[in-house]
C-alpha cells in the first residue's frame, strides 16, 4: 500500500446516536483494501437523502456506522491499495463513497474521479452534481422546448442552469423568492411563486397558450409537487421525476397520465458507472465555465455542526440552498 502516512491513525467521525442527535467518536481512520482508495476529505455535501434518517423513522436502527450518511465528499488522496493505478497520494479527488461525515473515507478506485488543478480550492461534492448530470440526460431537453423545473433548491437551480444551456425557455416555480431569485440568475426566462395548485396551472397556461410545457422536472420530492408536474406536463410531454420521494407512497391521477400521454422518467440512478459518469460530466462542465455552482453552496458546517448543517437542510433558513460540512 502506498500512503502518506505508514503510522495508523485515529480520525473523527460523526455517529448519528438517535433522532436529531449527533455525537463525534474518535476511531481507527480506515485502511485501503486492494483496489481502494483512501480520501482525507476536505468537506462532504449534505443531502436532503439524510433527512428521513434524522427524523427517526420506525426502521431506522442506531447508532450509525461512524461517517454514515455522508456521500458527497471530496478531498486528498491519502493512501493507495494494492493494484491500483492512475491514483496516487495527493492527488485531488471527488468520490462516490459513503462514510464522508469523517476526516477519512475509503472508495473503490473507480468510484473516485481526479479533480484538475484549475479546481483547486473550490468544493466539489461530487454525487450531487453528478446526479444533475444525469437528470438532465435522462430528461431530453433541446433547444426551443418550455421546460417547468418545480422546485428550486440546490437540484433544481443546476438543471435551470443547464437547461438554459440548452436552449429551453425555463418556467421556475418555487416557494421561496431567494429561490426563485436563483433560478433567474441561472437562466429562468418566467418565475411563479409555489402557492395555489389551480393558480399555478392557469399561469403557466397563459404562458405557452394553452400548450402547457414540452418537459417538466419536480424536484421536491413531495406529493403536491408531484401533482403539479403532472398538471404542467403536456399532451405527449415528459414528466421527470427527480425529487426523491422517501416519506411514503405516493398517488397519481392516472387517468391524467393516460389521457394525455405522457412518459414518465424516474431520473434517479443507482447504477455506479452512470453515477460515475456523472461526476465526470459534471467536471468538464464547471471546468468550461458551462457550470458555476459557487454561488449554490450557501452554508458551510464543521465536523462539530453536523447536527446545524441537518437541520438548516431540513428547515431552509431563509437563503439556503446548500449546506457543506468542511475540514480543516
Amino acid at each position: 500500500m502506498n500512503q502518506i502516512s505508514p503510522i495508523p491513525q485515529t480520525m473523527r467521525a460523526a455517529v448519528v446516536a438517535g433522532p436529531g442527535q449527533i455525537r463525534i467518536e474518535t476511531v481507527l481512520r480506515p485502511e485501503p483494501a486492494p483496489g481502494q482508495v483512501r480520501v482525507r476529505l476536505q468537506g462532504c455535501g449534505v443531502c436532503a437523502s439524510n433527512l428521513a434518517v434524522w427524523a427517526g423513522p420506525e426502521w431506522m436502527r442506531y447508532p450509525t456506522d461512524p461517517g454514515g450518511l455522508g456521500h458527497e465528499g471530496w478531498g486528498i488522496v491519502d493512501a493507495v491499495g494494492d493494484d491500483v493505478v492512475g491514483l496516487a497520494p495527493g492527488d485531488r479527488v471527488a468520490a462516490l463513497s459513503y462514510h464522508s461525515y469523517a476526516e477519512y473515507d475509503v472508495a473503490d478506485a473507480d468510484a473516485i474521479v481526479p479533480l484538475p488543478a484549475a479546481m483547486d480550492g473550490e468544493p466539489f461534492p461530487g454525487e450531487p452534481l453528478g446526479c444533475a448530470m444525469n437528470i438532465f440526460r435522462r430528461s431530453d431537453i433541446s433547444a426551443g422546448q418550455t421546460v417547468a423545473i418545480v422546485g428550486i433548491g440546490f437540484l433544481g437551480a443546476i438543471l435551470t442552469r443547464l437547461a438554459a444551456n440548452a436552449g429551453a425557455h425555463i418556467i421556475a416555480i418555487s416557494r421561496r423568492g431567494f429561490s426563485l431569485d436563483v433560478a433567474r440568475r441561472m437562466g429562468a426566462a418566467e418565475c411563479i411563486q409555489m402557492n395555489g395548485h389551480d393558480g399555478i396551472v392557469k399561469q403557466v397556461a397563459s404562458l405557452t397558450s394553452g400548450v402547457l410545457c414540452d418537459r417538466v422536472i419536480e424536484a421536491v420530492g413531495k406529493q403536491q409537487s408531484l401533482d403539479l408536474a403532472a398538471e404542467l406536463t403536456r399532451e405527449r410531454g415528459r414528466l421527470i421525476i427527480a425529487g426523491y420521494h422517501q416519506d411514503g407512497p405516493r398517488q397519481i391521477n392516472m387517468q391524467l397520465w393516460n389521457w394525455r400521454g405522457i412518459d414518465v422518467i424516474n431520473a434517479h440512478e443507482r447504477d455506479p458507472q452512470v453515477y460515475m459518469r456523472g461526476i465526470r460530466e459534471s467536471v468538464d462542465a464547471v471546468v468550461s465555465g458551462k457550470l458555476d455552482p459557487s454561488s449554490l453552496y450557501t452554508h458551510r458546517f464543521s465536523l462539530d455542526r453536523l447536527e446545524a448543517a441537518l437541520n438548516a437542510t431540513r428547515d431552509r433558513p431563509d437563503r439556503f440552498l446548500k449546506a457543506l460540512v468542511t475540514f480543516t
